[in-house]
């Protein structure tokens, strides 16, 4: 029926040019919270880093332990600060793609044509194979067809393994910036043990007697969640 209609009723252009706006800002808002949570993760991350600092100052028998925990958690802070980095290159894309398609929609106001972009057709293609996406920016993708901005269908979403390359072996010299970011250039205290008196900045509080192994697989919980 749809195509039946198709053929004797044109789409009107400001509705197409509407629903495309309504699911760029939902594409947005989506990524927006996202973002948001990962600040949230990352924060909490520091927090668990520097409670184990202080668990070590005050205890240099567990110095050791200690150490082997803020390595953990530096591993953790690299790949929220490379999801969260990913996911502000994707608002980026997408907010070009809507300034594109804008643009798109003024020039068939004026020549009473349209011309396929193979710009906004790369961005596209770029944002529907992202996990947190791949659902509203299908959607996206066919009113641009219709509207004739893009002239084929995108492909399909990058597997996890593709999106988290490299991940997982990050670099032990990058593990060590991380901890000397956020202990302050103690780190070699906390790993010999030594009490340091002068008081680390502080971050949001986190709970003393928290596990840090189920506070680790809660937050790599949140992150696959982003993901899936």
């Amino acid at each position: 029926m749809e195509s039946f209609r198709s053929i004797f009723w044109k789409p009107d252009p400001q509705a197409q040019m509407r629903k495309c706006n309504a699911l760029i800002r939902a594409n947005t808002r989506s990524l927006d919270r996202d973002i948001a949570n990962l600040r949230q993760t990352e924060s909490k991350t520091r927090g668990l880093i520097l409670q184990a600092s202080r668990r070590a100052q005050r205890n240099p028998s567990q110095a050791k332990q200690a150490a082997q925990e803020t390595r953990i958690f530096a591993r953790e802070l690299i790949r929220v600060r490379k999801q969260a980095a990913r996911l502000n290159t994707s608002k980026a894309q997408l907010e070009s793609v809507g300034m594109q398609v804008k643009e798109a929609f003024s020039v068939r106001k004026i020549e009473g044509s349209i011309r396929a972009s193979t710009g906004i057709m790369k961005d596209v293609n770029a944002l529907v194979r992202l996990p947190e996406l791949t659902g509203t920016m299908r959607q996206l993708s066919q009113e641009l067809m219709k509207a004739g901005i893009i002239e084929e269908m995108v492909g399909d979403s990058l597997p996890d393994d593709q999106l988290m390359e490299g991940e997982d072996d990050e670099a032990e010299a990058e593990v060590d910036k991380v901890l000397g970011e956020v202990l302050q250039g103690r780190l070699g205290k906390v790993e010999v043990g030594k009490v340091e008196e002068t008081p680390i900045q502080e971050e949001p509080a986190v709970e003393e007697d928290e596990d840090p192994e189920a506070t680790l697989e809660e937050m790599r919980g949140r992150l696959q969640a982003l993901k899936s």
